[in-house]
């Protein structure tokens, strides 16, 4: 057995082995333009429409974000490593200076002392700067991956928005509650209810896997976090949809 599968048994998997594994985005954008059909045939003149179409929108540019950063962003780590090597001669070139010019007496001892602990500050910024170059590409990912990750979330409160009106308890009534001035609109059917807040669940759902792509071939900490935070936000609002369509299917029986 190779030593490294052997050390690392979940490496990169064909197009075969990844079939039933990983997430396509392709699937999902598929499962998401139907979504848009589906509610342009049952809604046409409805937000949700263009919520959907917009977010169609938003999902292919993220799957293209998506794909993009996992791959190295070349001009930056090309930059890096120049910046790199060029920090490091610098250090190499200051070492040899000052083994050239040392010399083996009291005063070149005295200076030597002198001279050691400005070094080692300088070091240590060096260091640092180091540490900065060699993590600028990261930090460059994670930053375009966060700000496609918070349109996202604004998506999904969008959705939960447009569903905020739709009460079964007013269809259950059977319209004999009192409505003010300012009061919504509420001409949809029990079955069009239904049908409305189910699409409102999907799309909540396509969002968290729009998102998922983003944490599938990382192992950054504040992608995964905000990812899993974008999960826990869905669940939550896809709880509260559930349960207007669970009392509207239970009220038929």
């Amino acid at each position: 057995m190779n030593l490294l599968n052997w050390l690392y048994p979940f490496g990169r998997e064909t197009a075969e082995e990844g079939r039933y594994t990983l997430l396509r985005a392709e699937a999902i954008l598929k499962t998401l333009e139907r979504l848009e059909w589906r509610i342009s045939e049952r809604f046409p003149e409805s937000g949700l429409l263009g919520v959907c179409q917009e977010f169609r929108q938003l999902a292919t540019r993220s799957e293209e974000l998506a794909k993009r950063l996992q791959g190295p962003i070349w001009p930056v780590r090309l930059a890096a490593l120049l910046a790199s090597v060029l920090l490091i001669w610098l250090v190499a070139w200051a070492l040899g200076q000052l083994i050239r010019n040392f010399q083996f007496d009291a005063s070149g001892i005295l200076h030597l002392l002198q001279t050691t602990e400005s070094a080692i500050n300088e070091l240590i910024f060096l260091g640092l700067a180091l540490f900065f170059l060699v993590n600028l590409e990261a930090r460059l990912k994670r930053s375009m991956a966060l700000r496609a990750l918070h349109r996202l979330r604004s998506i999904a409160h969008v959705v939960d928005m447009h569903q905020l009106t739709k009460d079964p308890a007013f269809l259950l009534s059977g319209n004999k509650i009192s409505e003010t001035q300012h009061s919504p609109e509420r001409n949809l059917s029990r079955h069009q209810l239904m049908r409305y807040l189910d699409y409102c669940s999907e799309l909540l759902a396509l969002d968290a896997k729009v998102a998922a792509l983003f944490a599938q071939n990382t192992d950054d900490r504040d992608i995964l976090n905000a990812v899993n935070d974008l999960e826990q936000l869905v669940q939550g609002l896809s709880a509260k949809i559930w349960k207007k369509i669970m009392i509207l299917d239970l009220s038929s029986e």
